[in-house]
């Protein structure tokens, strides 16, 4: 069987809501309505007993009662103040009751009363036809020689129906319960229109949800007033399509310049292939100078075509590096690997480093990458037989060239995807390699800018990376 904290849960947010809040009414209306029944039955209890305490009964009223009973010729006097019964009540138990009365039941308390060994009782007693009385027993001496009363002591009972007490007890009890039921009613629907109201914010952001799975927009977005929890989901929420849209616009702006960046060496590459095979096609030989020609620009498509696709997926990457990829790494290692593949790849060149020891934390696959980056662009636009510049001191990395120099309206592009300047559009490459160095100097928590030297021309690329120039304990 189900059970009830499962169908409680199976319930629509809204319902459940109301059905606490009503039960939480339920439970504080029960036990105020309860203390409240408790204190009115004390309060009219302890007025009853006062009440009976204080009620005076003369001599000459108890003589008549006596004298009534012993003589059945007497009248036997009426009940004091018209609602007290008046017992008197012997040693041995017999009793004698005021006029119209029934009969009290005698307990042990009144005999003890009648023969002196208490002062006075206070009961609950029944009379023969059963009905409920409040009894308040105590010692009357006899001052005076009555017939057939030998002169000694007895008790006096004086008593009232308990039914002053039980029928307003009834009555407020009802009064209670249906005042309980309307409020309890009324509290769970203040409970349903509170939770709506409440919710209405909630079932907002549903239907938001909703239709972004629906449609794929990512331009809803939903009203944020105020500072409470609902204000604060719905500012998360519309930050989070916010970041989505503009991840789908980066990721769409991705593809469209990288399928423009192939298109070109594609295009070339379809060119040569087609010139080759027609040749075999129609049996006209190209020349061989033009072969080898024709051969040199494939492979050299070839080779940027899978540049570009290596940068490619490079970026592919999450932007944030993955668990705990980072690890302490010798900078200045890295950078003494980088400046030889860099004298490789442009013999011709002179290449200066002064490199001071320096520890970071990195990934250092991609931090190796970074700087070869860095010195690959170095090498591309400095002029034959230039000179490049590279120096580590404190955790700055700089590379200085002799080449054309960026101008000023183009440095705030130079890290932007696919982004190349006009000057390099003929030079080799894909424009992804400096904003793959950003974002990998930007991961290890660094920074890295282009300025232009200022002794002379050429460019200086600066990167910053925190660090010490010793390595930590145990390394």
């Amino acid at each position: 069987m189900t059970s009830p904290l499962r169908r409680l849960r199976a319930l629509p947010l809204r319902s459940r809501l109301a059905l606490l809040v009503a039960t939480a009414v339920a439970a504080a209306v029960a036990a105020v309505a309860a203390a409240c029944w408790f204190v009115t039955k004390v309060q009219l209890e302890n007025q009853l007993d006062t009440s009976l305490r204080n009620v005076s009964v003369s001599n000459d009223y108890v003589q008549q009662l006596f004298i009534a009973c012993t003589h059945p010729d007497r009248a036997v006097p009426p009940p004091v103040g018209g609602t007290y019964t008046v017992q008197l009540v012997t040693v041995s138990g017999s009793t004698c009751t005021s006029a119209g009365a029934s009969s009290i039941d005698v307990t042990a308390a009144d005999i003890a009363v009648a023969a002196g060994v208490r002062d006075d009782a206070l009961h609950t007693a029944a009379t023969k036809n059963g009905k409920k009385m409040r009894v308040y027993t105590y010692t009357y001496e006899t001052r005076a020689q009555l017939p057939g009363l030998v002169p000694g002591t007895f008790a006096v009972s004086v008593a009232r129906p308990m039914s002053e007490i039980d029928d307003p007890l009834s009555t407020l009890a009802w009064v209670l319960l249906v005042v309980s039921g309307i409020g309890v009613v009324g509290a769970g629907a203040a409970g349903l229109w509170v939770a709506r109201t409440g919710l209405r914010p909630v079932d907002e952001l549903t239907e938001a949800v909703e239709h972004v799975a629906r449609t794929e927009d990512l331009t809803v977005r939903i009203p944020a007033a105020g500072e409470d929890e609902i204000a604060r989901l719905s500012r998360s929420f519309n930050s989070m399509t916010a970041s989505l849209a503009s991840s789908r616009d980066r990721q769409a702006q991705l593809i469209a310049d990288a399928g423009h960046e192939l298109r070109t060496p594609l295009t070339s590459l379809r060119t040569n292939i087609e010139l080759l095979a027609r040749s075999d096609d129609t049996g006209r030989a190209i020349p061989p100078d033009d072969r080898r020609a024709l051969m040199k620009s494939v492979k050299a498509q070839m080779t940027e075509l899978a540049s570009l696709i290596g940068d490619l997926q490079e970026l592919s990457r999450p932007d944030a590096p993955g668990p705990d990829p980072l690890q302490v790494v010798a900078l200045h290692d890295i950078a003494d690997t980088a400046l030889e593949r860099a004298r490789l790849r442009g013999p011709e060149l002179t290449i200066r480093a002064d490199l001071t020891p320096w520890y970071v934390r990195a990934e250092p696959a991609a931090l190796e990458r970074a700087v070869v980056n860095v010195l690959d662009n170095a090498v591309k636009f400095s002029p034959s037989r230039g000179t490049i510049e590279v120096a580590l001191r404190d955790g700055e990395l700089t590379v200085r060239d002799q080449g054309p120099g960026i101008p000023a309206d183009e440095l705030p592009h130079v890290f932007e995807r696919f982004w190349r300047s006009p000057s390099a559009r003929q030079l080799p490459g894909s424009g992804l390699g400096l904003s793959i160095v950003a974002r990998t100097i930007q991961q290890s928590g660094g920074e890295i800018t282009l300025r232009p030297a200022t002794n002379g021309p050429g460019t200086v690329a600066s990167i910053r990376l925190p660090g010490a120039p010793t390595p930590p304990p145990g390394l």
